[in-house]
């Protein structure tokens, strides 16, 4: 199997970062706050790790799933 190159990957982990970013200052939701609503859910994330997490932009996708789903995002939109 072919591993995309790191560039590319770059670019897409860069993207999620900032949708994720974006949507939670469009809400008004701290770090603090998502790691409240995710620790509800069962995902014990504490705030320092998810700046770290998210600053990366390298988080699977189950983990950006779950952010929308515990922020109320119900669309996304990949336009830039």
């Amino acid at each position: 199997m072919m591993m995309p190159d790191n560039a590319l990957t770059a670019s897409y982990e860069e993207q999620a970062k900032n949708i994720l970013k974006g949507e939670l200052k469009r809400r008004g939701i701290t770090y603090a706050a998502l790691a409240e609503k995710l620790t509800e859910k069962g995902a014990h994330e504490n705030e320092r790790n998810l700046a770290n997490k998210i600053s990366r932009g390298s988080f699977t996708a189950a983990f950006f799933m779950m952010c929308m789903d515990v922020i109320g995002v119900r669309q996304v939109s990949l336009e830039t």
